[in-house]
């Protein structure tokens, strides 16, 4: 058996010293032949006249020194945020990892002893790390083996503590094949499946929060990467669905239920083949939450999961061998004992945070510098600030202005910049940073941004603070972006205004918004939008895009009917970008509105223009929003007929009284409804969409 481990030994000096421990737990101590029970040297005596000097000045070093980097190891991809130890840095230090530089926009120089790096891609491996100031030849130096990348990593690389994450595992130069096993803290990854000889695609198990070990066993040889996934109170969506070989091949279908809030697995789940409860096969899951149909199953069926005290699920037309349903529990007080509520929620949080400083790039010498980019204040209530953010999970999401708490001020203390600190929760994130002009004396508040930068790879373990994170401020908000689309045509009840946004999408960490990033005019009027305080894909933003996306909403509130166009990328502002259509607004013929209803079948009448539709869900709320049964067909589907829950488990049915039903048409670039995820069944899964609402009775 082979285990790699990575470590690295470096000198304690100047900028202080640090040491990465990758050594894995067990039972005993670790005890080195070479030790001994002599116990500790003698103590130097302070009178004695002949001290040994041990200051650094009076160290034999070179003046140009790389002595450590943290983390050691990383992803051959790249994309590792580390922090180079050392001396003899200037502000126009350039850095190699092996014979690859690092970009410019991705070297942060922080002072003589410290630059903040995000690594290149590279082999698998150890390599040198070289640093040289500018030009200059003779300030070049190098730590030989400094850093490893990893012969294989997961993406995404976090996940919610309760598993079920649905990662896929790239490798360099791997010969994977049926026979490979993937653990994740020496626990299996399951319904493992080989996608070539270097991917594979697995499911995370259950696991506390935290940095684990990956590991890959292939032909007897087992290799690790220390902190390769990290578990965190989140839920990524990367999860359930449907997956596997077609139905119609293997005539067996399995089913798996989990508890969205804890992960666990359900025994006793209901779950009904077909969508006669009294004609179709039902059964119940085992005590790992799994049953099995087999026999003459056809090309497709349509799967109910039902119990008391869980949200119903229904997946139509299902073509593959099988469903992972995650069912959320109803949170009411009748499902606990004694009244209790049942447990869920995840785990409790685990407090974590990042502290660094927002900078600006050097000017040639180490000092405190910053809002270079921003235009002075025009008046005596404007003040400079700066504000740090997370990545939104949606391009949609509108930007909002954080409390003046965590503002980011020429008061700030900091080195080379303006401290910042930030609660979060575990895992790795993708940060970004606005600064401009503040004015607190209209109200509410106003912040023009001018500048932002953006910093990747930030790793933050639970219970701890990343620390010494450098945003750098780099690329100013100069551009304009103009789009063109063809609005829809309002109806009785809308929709009646159209809002057009613009965001940056990270690679596929997130999204950052932009104070101006949205724009809103009634309906009907001009398809044409222009927004303005967009950045060029510059610095920090290279190999970033422009996401674009525009609503048509009803009312102040922008709510329902509503469709939803996008989300569309682009990488320039020098041309109009077009849009096109709009998902067409689904017309719910039955239930007819206000009327009873009696839960057995929902059409939807169909339009002809629009964007293609790829996936219909709709989702029946009673005992107003408390207990929810959510529809899943692929396509744009023109009636559902629903099971009778009641034959399945009376408890679970829905309650008798009124009903709400969110019906939507979804639009998904490159979909195939045989390996639905959870992600896809809402928004955040969608190109585009159109939603609309109807109010019924039971």
């Amino acid at each position: 058996m082979r285990r790699r481990l990575h470590a690295v030994v470096w000198v304690a000096l100047l900028g202080g010293a640090f040491a990465a421990s990758c050594l894995a737990r067990r039972d005993k101590p670790f005890t080195r032949i070479t030790d001994d029970d002599a116990g500790p040297p003698d103590a130097i005596s302070l009178e004695d006249a002949d001290v040994p000097d041990v200051s650094p000045d009076a160290l034999d070093l070179a003046p140009h020194a790389v002595l450590g980097i943290d983390p050691p190891h990383g992803p051959f991809a790249g994309g590792t945020l580390v922090m180079i130890r050392g001396n003899g840095f200037d502000s126009n230090a350039r850095v190699w990892f092996g014979d690859v530089p690092a970009p410019r926009e991705n070297v942060t120089p922080i002072d003589p002893q410290r630059i903040q790096v995000l690594t290149p891609a590279g082999a698998a491996g150890a390599v040198d790390v070289t640093v040289q100031n500018g030009d200059a030849e003779s300030t070049r130096g190098t730590l030989e083996g400094g850093f490893t990348y990893d012969r294989f990593y997961a993406s995404p690389s976090s996940g919610p503590t309760s598993g079920g994450t649905i990662i896929t595992v790239h490798g360099d130069q791997t010969s994977w094949d049926e026979t490979t096993e993937v653990e994740i803290d020496r626990m299996p990854c399951v319904e493992l499946e080989v996608v070539a000889q270097d991917e594979l695609t697995c499911t995370t198990p259950p696991s506390d929060a935290g940095a684990k070990v990956l590991s890959v066993i292939h032909e007897g040889d087992r290799e690790d990467v220390l902190d390769g996934f990290t578990y965190g109170n989140t839920d990524n969506g990367f999860r359930g669905g449907l997956s596997g070989q077609p139905l119609s091949s293997t005539k067996q279908l399995t089913v798996l239920a989990f508890d969205n809030y804890e992960g666990q697995a359900i025994p006793g789940v209901h779950v009904l083949l077909g969508e006669d409860a009294t004609a179709g096969q039902v059964k119940s899951t085992d005590k790992n939450g799994v049953v099995t149909f087999g026999g003459d199953l056809g090309e497709k069926q349509t799967v109910t999961l039902a119990l008391k005290c869980f949200q119903p699920i229904t997946f139509y037309d299902v073509p593959v061998d099988h469903v992972t349903a995650y069912l959320d529990p109803v949170l009411s007080p009748a499902c606990g004992k004694l009244g209790e509520l049942p447990p869920g929620g995840g785990t409790p949080g685990v407090g974590s945070g990042i502290t660094g400083e927002v900078v600006w790039p050097a000017d040639g010498e180490f000092k405190r510098r910053g809002w270079s980019n921003v235009p002075p204040p025009a008046s005596d209530t404007e003040k400079y600030v700066a504000y740090v953010f997370r990545l939104a999970d949606s391009p949609e999401a509108r930007f909002q202005l954080p409390s003046t708490s965590n503002s980011v001020t020429l008061e700030s203390v900091g080195g080379v910049g303006y401290k910042f600190f930030q609660s979060t929760s575990p895992g790795n994130f993708t940060m970004y940073a606005l600064a401009g002009l503040e004015d607190s004396s209209k109200n509410p508040r106003t912040f023009s941004a001018y500048a932002m930068g953006v910093l990747r790879g930030v790793a933050v373990k639970p219970g701890k603070t990343a620390e010494s994170v450098y945003i750098q401020v780099d690329v100013p908000l100069d551009h304009a972006l103009t789009l063109s689309l063809e609005p829809p045509t309002p109806g009785p009840r809308g929709p009646d205004r159209i809002r057009a946004s613009v965001a940056l999408q990270i690679q596929d960490q997130g999204y950052a918004i932009l104070p101006g990033g949205s724009v809103a005019r009634s309906l009907p009027g001009s398809g044409k939008f222009s927004l303005v305080g967009v950045p060029p894909l510059v610095g920090t933003l290279a190999g970033t895009k422009y996401v674009l996306s525009a609503r048509a909403v009803s009312g102040e509130s922008e709510t329902t009917p509503l469709s939803v166009i996008g989300f569309f990328s682009a990488t320039s502002t020098a041309q109009t970008l077009n849009l096109g259509g709009f998902v067409p607004l689904p017309v719910v013929t039955t239930p007819a509105p206000n009327a009873t209803w009696d839960l057995r079948s929902l059409v939807i009448q169909q339009a002809k223009d629009g964007q293609r539709v790829d996936l219909t869900v709709a989702r029946v709320q009673a005992g107003g929003g408390l207990y929810e049964w959510t529809l899943v067909a692929p396509g744009p589907r023109e009636a559902m007929t629903l099971p009778d829950l009641a034959a399945l488990d009376q408890d679970a049915a829905l309650p008798v009284g009124s009903l709400k039903v969110f019906t939507s048409l979804a639009h998904i670039e490159g979909f195939n409804y045989g390996s639905l995820r959870y992600r896809e069944l809402d928004t955040r899964g969608w190109n585009a969409y159109a939603t609309d609402t109807n109010y019924t009775q039971h």
